[in-house]
C-alpha cells in the first residue's frame, strides 16, 4: 500500500467513496481486481462512472470515458477519481493512463497504488503527461477491497486462506476417522461464503478420496454464483467418478507434493486466491513452507483425544521455531469459536 497522502477536497472525497461502492459491482474473484472510476466536472459534478467487469473487458476509467463521450461530452478539463492507480501496461486492454492522457483529463485522484511490476507507474506517466496526480486518497478501504489480489500481486502467487476446524483441544477427528459435524451449521455457513470468496479450493488427495466432497459454496439450498475453482493436489489418482469431477467451478488435480509448484501453477492460470481446506497434512505443508497468509480456525464444543491433531509437522523444533500469529478477530458462532489470524512474516521485523 503507498506511504503518499495527499489533501482531497470534500467533493473528491465524496466521490472517491462513489468510487469504492459502483467499484464492488465488479467479480470479487479473478484475475483483476475490482476498480471504480467517477468523472468529475470543474464544478464538481459527477459526469460519468465506470467499474471494471472483470478480464478481458475495459477497465473502470475507459468505461467511464466511454460513458461521458456517450453523452457527447468531452472529457477534457475533468478530474478521474479511481481507487487504483491507472494501469501503465498494455495487457488485454490498453494502458489506463495513457487513455486518459489523451482524453485530456486535468486532474487524477487515485487511491491505491498499483503493486504489480509490470502495471504500476501510471502516476508518473500521467504527472510527465503534465496531469495534475493525487495518491493515497483513502487508500487502506480500495487496499482493503482487493486484498486478495493486491497480496498476490505484490507475492507472485495466490493469498492463501488455510482453513480447519478442531475441537477444543486440537482434533480434526475421532479416532474412527469420524469427523462430521466437529462445528455447527453457523460456522458451516460461513465457510461456504468464504469458498465463493475465493479463486480456487483445495484439498489434498487423502480428503478427496477418504471423504469424496463436493468442494462446492453451498448457499443454503443452493449454490453462490460465483464458485471456486476445485483443487486437489497430490500424485494419487482421483475416480473418474469423483463427485469433486463435476464442480460447477471446474476441476484440477495437480499432480505434486510441492506447494510452491501448486501455487505457480494456479497463479499462472489467473487464479489470485486458494482457500486450502485441508488434510491435515495438506495445510501442514502449506504452513511449514511459510505460504498462508490467513488462517480461519473454527473450534466446536467437544473434546477427542488421540492423535489426529488438526495440523501435523510444521518444522517447529524449539518453541523459538513456532510461527508467531497477530489474532485478528475472536468470536462466538453459537457454541463455536471462530479465530481469524495473521502469520507475522519474519521480514516484517
Amino acid at each position: 500500500m503507498s506511504s503518499q497522502t495527499t489533501v482531497a477536497t470534500s467533493v473528491e472525497l465524496d466521490a472517491m467513496r462513489r468510487a469504492l461502492e459502483i467499484a464492488t459491482y465488479g467479480p470479487a474473484v479473478g484475475e483483476n481486481p475490482r476498480v471504480g472510476c467517477v468523472l468529475l466536472s470543474p464544478e464538481g459534478e459527477i459526469l460519468a462512472e465506470g467499474f471494471h467487469r472483470g478480464a478481458g473487458n475495459p477497465h473502470a476509467e475507459v468505461e467511464a470515458l466511454t460513458a461521458l463521450a456517450e453523452k457527447g461530452t468531452t472529457a477534457e478539463g475533468t478530474t478521474a477519481v479511481v481507487t487504483l492507480e491507472p494501469c501503465n501496461h498494455r495487457g488485454k486492454t490498453g494502458p489506463c493512463a495513457q487513455a486518459l492522457i489523451d482524453a485530456r483529463v486535468a486532474r487524477v485522484v487515485y487511491a491505491a497504488s498499483d503493486p504489480g511490476q509490470a502495471s504500476a507507474g501510471g502516476a508518473n506517466t500521467l504527472r510527465d503527461a503534465g496531469v495534475d496526480v493525487a495518491g493515497g486518497v483513502l487508500a487502506e478501504e480500495a487496499f482493503d477491497l482487493n486484498l486478495h489480489w493486491m497480496m498476490a500481486t505484490s507475492l507472485g502467487r495466490p493469498f492463501v486462506t488455510a482453513k480447519w476446524a478442531q475441537s477444543l483441544d486440537g482434533r480434526h477427528a475421532a479416532s474412527d476417522g469420524t469427523s462430521q459435524w466437529i462445528t455447527g451449521p453457523r460456522s458451516r455457513e460461513r465457510v461456504h461464503r468464504q469458498r465463493s470468496e475465493h479463486g480456487a479450493i483445495m484439498v489434498g488427495t487423502t480428503t478427496a478420496l477418504v471423504d469424496n466432497p463436493s468442494l462446492t459454496a453451498r448457499d443454503g439450498d443452493g449454490l453462490y454464483a460465483s464458485q471456486p475453482l476445485a483443487v486437489v493436489m497430490g500424485e494419487r489418482d482421483i475416480p473418474a467418478d469423483a463427485i469433486v469431477r463435476n464442480h460447477p467451478g471446474g476441476f484440477t488435480q495437480l499432480t505434486t507434493r510441492d506447494p510452491k509448484d501448486a501455487l505457480r501453477e494456479l497463479f499462472d492460470r489467473g487464479i489470485r486466491s486458494v482457500y486450502v481446506e485441508g488434510g491435515a497434512t495438506l495445510t501442514s505443508a502449506f504452513i511449514k513452507e511459510g505460504l498462508v497468509d490467513s488462517l480461519h480456525i473454527t473450534m466446536g464444543p467437544l473434546l477427542i483425544g488421540g492423535m489426529n491433531t488438526a495440523i501435523t509437522d510444521i518444522g517447529v523444533s524449539t518453541l523459538t521455531d513456532a510461527p508467531q500469529l497477530t489474532i485478528e478477530n475472536v468470536e462466538q458462532l453459537d457454541q463455536d469459536i471462530w479465530v481469524s489470524a495473521t502469520p507475522v512474516r519474519k521480514d516484517a521485523n
